[in-house]
């Protein structure tokens, strides 16, 4: 597809990115409710694009948390598998501040590329994320496109992993621990339930292929040795965490991106901790990779 505007409603219209995926969104009003035909439109762009970035929003929490449900269920992990912001009984808010503020979750640090609850044994298949403030330098937010990195593996490695399966240990239990991004090491056991996905797995709409890697995080291939597995890791994110699979995006207050959780890994560059990043997150239940 092009990167020209293209009109795709009476109400709205869209347009690509340029990178390897993304489209912006404008001219919609996410405070209003969505008729049927807006969200079947929207729905088959992020499902092209993986990403869709909203401009120029003014939504309260529960606005936010309203414009999140049509695309399904509001992600809940088990109680004893934490998450950003899971409490002390394991219970997560619906709308989670990711905010360097008091009340707020992930500092002001650089993160590395990851997909959020790659841990549990049902991660969420999408978040939407809504900016109410943002520093003047750092903070940006990248996005890869993951159905790409496995399009472009060599055949040989495409058919080495196509059986494999990959177990990514929950870093909510390693806190204060320096152990992301690594492979497994036997002399500090993991902690807590794990969970084995498949490094190659299935969109379950789109049907595609997806290279279902991250970066931040401990992992393990339990098919393999641990140096087998840790070369292959090694190999893999190597290949997946290019440029050429990424966009950038540049915070902006009242952008909301809404990303394809299981198509799509993510990171955020450090900002000055002197500056507040104030963003609100909301996640949707997903189902077990295939």
């Amino acid at each position: 597809m092009n990167n020209s505007a293209l009109q795709i409603s009476p109400h709205f219209k869209f347009l690509a990115t340029g990178s390897a995926l993304g489209a912006v969104v404008n001219g919609i009003d996410l405070r209003l409710p969505l008729s049927s035909s807006q969200f079947k439109t929207l729905s088959q762009i992020w499902n092209e694009h993986h990403i869709l970035i909203f401009k120029g929003q003014n939504l309260t929490d529960e606005q936010l948390f309203n414009f999140a449900t049509y695309f399904g269920d509001v992600f809940h992990p088990p109680l004893d598998v934490p998450v950003l912001a899971s409490n002390t009984q394991g219970v997560a808010p619906a709308v989670v501040p990711v905010s360097n503020q008091a009340g707020g979750y992930t500092g002001s640090g650089e993160l590395s590329p990851h997909i959020d609850h790659q841990w549990t044994p049902r991660p969420s298949k999408a978040s939407f994320l809504y900016a109410l403030q943002v520093p003047s330098i750092g903070g940006d937010t990248s996005w890869y496109n993951l159905n790409r990195a496995w399009e472009t593996l060599d055949e040989e490695t495409k058919e080495r992993i196509s059986k494999l399966t990959l177990i990514t240990y929950n870093p909510f239990l390693r806190q204060g621990e320096p152990v992301r991004p690594r492979y497994r090491d036997p002399a500090n056991p993991p902690k807590g339930l794990s969970f084995a996905h498949p490094v190659v797995t299935t969109h379950p709409e789109s049907g595609k292929k997806i290279l279902y890697i991250s970066k931040d995080t401990e992992v393990e291939i339990p098919e393999l040795s641990l140096e087998e597995g840790r070369i292959l890791i090694e190999k893999l994110r190597a290949h997946t965490f290019k440029d050429e699979y990424r966009y950038e995006h540049q915070w902006q207050v009242g952008d909301i991106v809404l990303w394809d959780n299981r198509s799509t890994a993510h990171s955020r560059t450090a900002f000055p901790e002197t500056e507040v990043r104030d963003l609100h997150r909301v996640s949707l239940a997903g189902q077990r990779p295939l």
